[in-house]
């Protein structure tokens, strides 16, 4: 379940960072009772980037695969055997 927070309980930044690093996702922070921002901790972050890097390059192969860009990967294996004398 995603944390929820009052803008207000900012003001102490070491408690804070305690809880944004336990929490294993973003923590959201209301103000006035809407949402306005989302804080993280940078290994959530980095994680968050990586995962979304890697599904973007999925998604870039599979529409080359859809447009007829692909090869044979024993072929391909093969080339750069001949091209670097392995």
């Amino acid at each position: 379940m995603p944390r929820i927070i009052p803008i207000k309980d900012l003001k102490n930044t070491s408690e804070l960072s305690t809880m944004v690093n336990a929490e294993n996702g973003p923590v959201y922070i209301t103000k006035n009772g809407y949402g306005d921002m989302v804080i993280m901790s940078l290994d959530y972050f980095e994680k968050a980037i990586k995962k979304q890097y890697i599904l973007s390059e999925i998604a870039k192969s599979e529409e080359d695969i859809k447009n007829g860009k692909k090869r044979d990967a024993f072929d391909a294996l093969d080339e750069l055997r001949k091209k670097h004398g392995l």
